[in-house]
């Protein structure tokens, strides 16, 4: 399991040229799911996700999480995530999960988001999307926590 997270003012999801989804102060997250993936991986990632903190307090300072400044989520499916880049210039992506096993994962982590209390908008999985953000910062975390 891989993330990669943003911290954007904004951003705006569409498919086909029609919004989906659309979320103001928050994050994005490129969510990609690994062969071997479960629903416990998912859970870790939610609880570290929901907590990080990575907006400015009063002081500057990143102290603050998405829930603390009431932000929201807009949770985007990514294979390519766990890319094989080691041999040649195409990359393989046989480390990523089967899509059936894939897309249930990654509806089960926004169901774990939102039960940290965010509100979770979410891309179309499989399809070829059209994302526009406003980063913040940028601020962009990569997230590969170690098997349990």
């Amino acid at each position: 399991m891989k993330a990669v997270i943003q911290r954007v003012y904004g951003a705006e999801l569409s498919v086909g040229g029609e919004t989906v989804s659309k979320i103001s102060n928050g994050m994005t997250v490129y969510f990609g799911v690994a062969k071997g993936d479960a629903e416990t991986d998912c859970e870790r990632y939610a609880k570290k996700i929901a907590n990080l903190r990575i907006f400015e307090d009063d002081n500057g300072k990143m102290n603050l999480s998405v829930k603390d400044i009431s932000g929201e989520i807009l949770l985007i499916s990514q294979f390519t995530l766990l890319a094989n880049t080691d041999r040649g210039n195409r990359p393989d992506f046989f480390g990523a999960e089967a899509p059936d096993r894939a897309k249930v994962l990654y509806e089960y982590m926004g169901k774990c988001l939102e039960a940290e209390g965010i509100p979770v908008k979410y891309g179309v999985f499989g399809a070829d999307m059209t994302i526009l953000q406003s980063n913040a910062g940028p601020v962009t975390i990569i997230m590969e926590l170690p098997k349990k």
